[in-house]
This record gives structure tokens, C-alpha cells and sequence, in this order.
């Protein structure tokens, strides 16, 4: 989990108090002030960052962090009476002189708070690179959770978190959903076939995601919602074509499919911008972007199975040969050389749905 610090120095007094207590509920990790007295009424489940202002001298040691500005001098002064508080410091990086700055700090400091005044991440993608290795944090300020989620996954795997200036009530549940992993796991189970049916003709959907698939990944589809198929991503080699690493040919267009915080999605309502989780076949599950979606006509074909307890599960695919699915132990299986008895790999959601959301009500899919 990325690391979430509300800054609260402009926070009129007349919502600081509810986002606080927002903040508490949310588990945000820590709350930057410049008023040492913001800081002492707070649980000690927080981090308590002060970040003194220009003039100001710390006379207690009322925080667990605090960041002065790069160059300041009180820093040693700080450090050397306040020895309980660890020292960060902030950089403004506005020219390459200043990207240096935040380098030097990004591989020497405990904490480097670092706040960029361009619109482009390179300068952030340069700070996270010269740090690679360093025992520091860098926390980067974040405008709003839209960009601090743009934020964490700078290089992949971003800075160590974000510090944000809440505007209202509602911004720090914001800035922790965005602070959340990507990732999930997924409990697969081994399926039985029971049955393969060629059913004609009818629509199905090519998933094109803007994310390289592994091998050993695809998406989850099945045409109902307790019971799924994994079908594989277009990263092996066919005769004939070329390989899509990027797609899944998922089946046809009623289908469901995995979407993230439990949610299903049918293929057909997929769009550029969409969500879907990809998934390994150890369950480990990512969110990838949707890039495009191809509904074209074509022969379908119907693959049963069940699950030990005896649970029915059943995809409709396109009928040819390159199209693949898992096997139980991974193998990867032609969906039209699959036989009655053969191993598959899924996965059995347990909760009904209502648009795509997670339900306890009866419902019955046949």
C-alpha cells in the first residue's frame, strides 16, 4: 500500500475537524501541518509530519517527521535537538538545478518531499531512477487523487507515496482508494469437461487491452456469474499470424467477465477505457485498460464443465482451433480439441449480481 499524507496546512478551520476524523476512518497514514498543536490531539496511528514555516523554530518535539526546506539551515540545528524526530526535506523542482537537488535528497534523506512544478512526470521518473536502492521515501505532492493515482504508477512501481492538500471532506477516501494495489488475488479452481458443442453462428468479442500479456495470463469469461473460464491472452504462436500479445479472445458478447473490487462486466458493454482484470494461473490478478473491443460474427462453439461440487460451468468461444484456454495445471488448451474429461482451470465467484455488483439475493442462471 502506497504511503497517503494529508496536508493540512490551508485546511480552514472550519472542515480540518471532519477531515481529520475523515482521515481516521480511511487509516491515512499521515497529517502534515505547520502548527505543532494540529499535531498533538492526533491518534498515534498517525505520522506526525510538521513542516515548519519560514520564521519558525521547533520548540518541542511535538512530530515523528519533520521537513524543512532543501538548503534550510535550522535542519541540523532540528536534528540535533530533536533527536526522536526524523528529518526530510522538500524540494520545488522547477529547473535542472533543482531536479539535482531532489536526486541529492532522494538518495540521502530518510524522507524527501518533493513537489514538481511541471505537468509532465519525467522529472519525477529521473528522481525515482537516481534513487533506486536509497533506505529514503520520496513523497510526492499530488494536486488531487486523480494525480496522485497518475503519481504511483510512475515507473511502475512510483514513489513511496503521495502528500495532498484535501479541499473538502471526501478527499482522503479518494487519495487511499487511489493508494490502493492494482492487484488482487483470485482463488482458481480445477473444472471437468463434460461437454463441447459447435452452436452456430453468433457475436463474439476480442478483448484488446494497452497492457502486454504474459504467457501465463488472460481473462476471466463465463455466461454466468458463479462460474468462469480462463481463456487465454494471443501471447503464444500461431501459424498464419501474428502474435497479439495484448488480447484476449474472450467469447461471445452475453458473457461476463471480471472487473475490479468484485465486479463483472459483459463483453459487449466493454469500451476504450474500460477495466478488466487479467489474471495469472496462480490467481494473481491485475487491472489492465481496455483499448478496444472487437464484436465480430462468428462460428461458436459451447464448452461445459463442472466443479467438484458440482457446480456447471460453461463459455461459448469462437469456433477454431487458435482459440485457447487453461488447462487445470496451465497447460495451454485449442478450445475445439477439447473433450469430456479434460482439465480446466476457473474460477466460481460466490455472490449473485445486480449491474455488475456483488448481491445476496436469490437468483437462478440456467
Amino acid at each position: 500500500m502506497k504511503l497517503c499524507w494529508l496536508d493540512v496546512r490551508a485546511t480552514s478551520a472550519q472542515v480540518k475537524a471532519a477531515i481529520i476524523e475523515e482521515a481516521v476512518h480511511q487509516r491515512i497514514d499521515g497529517i502534515v501541518a505547520d502548527d505543532q498543536e494540529d499535531l498533538a490531539g492526533l491518534p498515534p496511528t498517525f505520522t506526525k509530519v510538521l513542516f515548519p514555516a519560514a520564521a519558525q523554530d521547533v520548540a518541542a518535539a511535538a512530530a515523528d517527521v519533520v521537513i524543512w526546506p532543501y538548503g534550510d539551515g535550522r535542519a541540523q540545528r532540528a536534528a540535533a535537538s530533536h533527536p526522536a524526530a526524523e528529518s526530510g526535506r522538500f524540494v520545488q523542482v522547477i529547473d535542472p538545478p533543482t531536479l539535482e537537488h531532489a536526486c541529492v535528497s532522494a538518495r540521502e534523506d530518510r524522507w524527501s518531499v518533493l513537489q514538481f512544478s511541471d505537468p509532465t512526470k519525467i522529472p519525477l521518473e529521473i528522481v525515482i531512477a537516481a534513487a533506486s536502492g536509497a533506505a529514503g521515501k520520496i513523497m510526492t505532492v499530488a494536486a488531487d487523487p486523480q494525480e496522485a493515482a497518475v503519481i504511483f504508477g510512475v515507473l511502475e512501481h512510483g514513489p513511496a507515496g503521495v502528500m495532498m492538500a484535501p479541499r473538502d471532506v471526501g478527499d482522503a477516501t479518494a487519495l487511499k482508494r487511489a493508494a490502493a494495489p492494482a492487484g488482487e488475488q483470485l482463488e482458481l479452481t480445477a473444472l471437468e469437461v463434460t461437454a463441447v458443442t459447435h452452436v452456430g453462428m453468433g457475436e463474439r468479442a476480442c478483448v484488446d487491452t494497452c497492457s502486454h500479456l504474459r504467457a501465463d495470463e488472460g481473462i476471466l469469461v463465463g455466461s454466468h456469474s458463479k462460474g468462469m473460464i480462463l481463456c487465454v491472452s494471443e501471447t503464444h504462436p500461431l501459424p498464419y499470424m501474428p502474435t497479439r500479445p495484448f488480447r484476449v479472445n474472450a467469447g461471445a458478447i452475453h458473457s461476463y467477465t471480471l472487473a475490479a473490487h468484485g465486479r463483472t462486466s459483459y463483453l459487449s458493454e466493454l469500451r476504450a477505457g474500460s477495466k478488466v482484470l487479467a489474471v495469472d494461473v496462480a490467481g494473481a490478478a491485475r487491472i489492465v485498460t481496455v483499448g478496444r473491443v472487437k464484436i465480430e460474427s462468428r462460428p461458436l462453439i459451447c464448452v461445459e464443465a463442472v466443479a467438484a461440487n458440482g457446480q456447471d460451468v460453461n463459455v461459448f468461444l469462437q469456433d477454431d482451433w487458435h482459440v485457447r484456454v487453461f488447462g487445470a495445471d496451465g497447460a495451454v488448451l485449442h478450445c475445439t480439441e477439447l473433450k469430456p474429461g479434460d482439465p480446466l482451470l476457473g474460477h466460481l465467484p460466490t455472490a449473485d449480481r445486480h449491474v455488475g455488483y456483488p448481491i445476496s439475493e436469490f437468483c437462478l442462471e440456467v
